[in-house]
């Protein structure tokens, strides 16, 4: 339809050169200039309305009447409502076209988390695409009519939404060599410099979602975690190795103390069996012998802390059972001699010397 009236409009203004008037006669710039342009749609559909009803006809012909003109564009209150319904319809189409993607991936068992979560997001952005050039076609827009907006908008893409943009191709990314997935537990930083852990809930078009096990939420955009080093505890293998620092005291049996470290590891649910605990002499400290059990364990999504409070209090009955004794600080106090302190212990002998007496 667009390049019908582009045609006919060069043929009107053509014709004139091809055909010269008699003589005694002018050509009239109504003549010469072209008709002005609407929506193509609202054309289509008001001939179709008129067609169907004489009374919606008239109707449309009303709406269609209160026009304003801006160089050759015509815009009528008809072309604002076609225009609106247009855009609605295109939405509606991309939602549930999405939606029903969405669920006919979601049946392809084949697919793992990952490859459907990057399916659907290629899906998505297609869909929409798709939508939006089915609206330019309905509205009868000369896609020749962009090239300077195309150029405006490639800048503003360039520097405004740069970011945007590398966020969005980062996660497809992050999907496609699956080195970041939902359900992976990372380390997280948060703005005081403390870490902690966190599972993936979400990975999407600007940000992954984390949250921690005091369900703070974390947003971390995708460019982040390709360019800084991240720290992913499920990336080939949930196994994971964790510490607990024990400290016994210099008197106690080291080898019993050890086999009962070994033993309230062991008496943990949720520490593996394979591969067994153990249990290293770290340090000679102040006040204790260092030791540190190592244990491993296979969900780290449910937490670490709890596993260490288990097999801490495990400890603390073998260790009371068996009378090994768990230290405390201690300190030697020398004073130095001085008359002031001489003259204090000689009052004192003094004063249990006269009680005594008495």
């Amino acid at each position: 339809m667009s390049l019908l009236r582009a045609f006919l409009a060069t043929s009107t203004t053509t014709a004139p050169a091809d055909n010269p008037p008699e003589p005694g006669q002018a050509w009239s710039l109504a003549e010469a200039a072209p008709p002005p342009e609407s929506v193509e749609a609202a054309d289509d559909i008001k001939q179709a309305v008129a067609s169907k009803s004489d009374a919606m006809g008239a109707m449309v012909e009303t709406l269609d009447s209160m026009a304003v003109s801006i160089g050759h564009m015509r815009i009528s209150a008809w072309d604002g409502i076609v225009t609106i319904g247009i855009i609605f319809f295109c939405i509606a189409l991309a939602w549930l076209g999405s939606k029903l993607a969405h669920a006919l991936l979601k049946r392809m068992t084949r697919l793992d988390s990952t490859q459907q979560l990057l399916a659907q997001k290629v899906l998505t952005i297609a869909v929409w695409a798709a939508a939006f050039f089915i609206g330019i076609d309905l509205l009868g827009i000369d896609l020749t009519a962009f090239a300077v907006f195309s150029g405006a908008f490639g800048l503003a893409i360039g520097f405004g939404l740069q970011k945007t943009f590398g966020n969005l191709i980062a996660g497809i990314i992050l999907l496609m060599d699956k080195s970041i997935k939902p359900g992976d537990v990372i380390a997280v930083t948060d703005m005081a410099g403390n870490e902690s852990f966190g599972q993936i809930r979400k990975i999407g078009i600007r940000a992954v979602s984390v949250t921690t096990r005091d369900q703070r939420e974390y947003l971390i955009p995708n460019e982040n975690l390709m360019v800084n080093q991240v720290e992913n505890w499920s990336y080939s293998s949930k196994n994971v190795r964790m510490q607990v620092p024990v400290g016994v005291s210099y008197m106690a049996d080291l080898d019993q103390a050890e086999k009962l470290m070994l033993e309230a590891a062991k008496q943990c649910k949720r520490v593996l069996k394979t591969p067994p605990p153990t249990a290293w002499l770290s340090a000679y400290g102040e006040s204790s012998v260092d030791f540190v059990i190592q244990v491993w364990i296979n969900d780290p999504e449910e937490g670490v802390g709890n596993v260490r409070s288990e097999v801490l209090k495990n400890l603390w009955r073998l260790f009371h059972e068996h009378d090994v004794e768990i230290p405390f600080p201690q300190r030697d106090i020398n004073l130095r001699n001085n008359d002031q302190f001489e003259r204090l212990i000689a009052a004192l002998a003094a004063r249990e010397e006269s009680r005594s007496k008495n």
